[in-house]
């Protein structure tokens, strides 16, 4: 901005470059969010399969049982 003037170039730089870090990095909370959204579908994946293979070895064992 207009008071940057009085500053010396490496200070400049360096404004420059935190100013350009806080942009590009990533929020706690964005992080947190895709966690959250990466645990909730693996557990409804592995959910899925559990029950699809339980359903299935129940089928298999009622005729042994008869």
């Amino acid at each position: 901005g207009k008071q940057d003037y009085k500053k010396t170039r490496p200070m400049l730089r360096a404004t420059r470059l935190k100013a350009e870090a806080k942009k590009t990095a990533l929020g706690v909370k964005e992080v947190a969010l895709v966690l959250v959204a990466i645990l909730i579908f693996l557990l409804a994946f592995y959910a899925f399969f559990y029950l699809n293979i339980s359903d299935e070895v129940d089928l298999d064992l009622d005729p042994d049982e008869n």
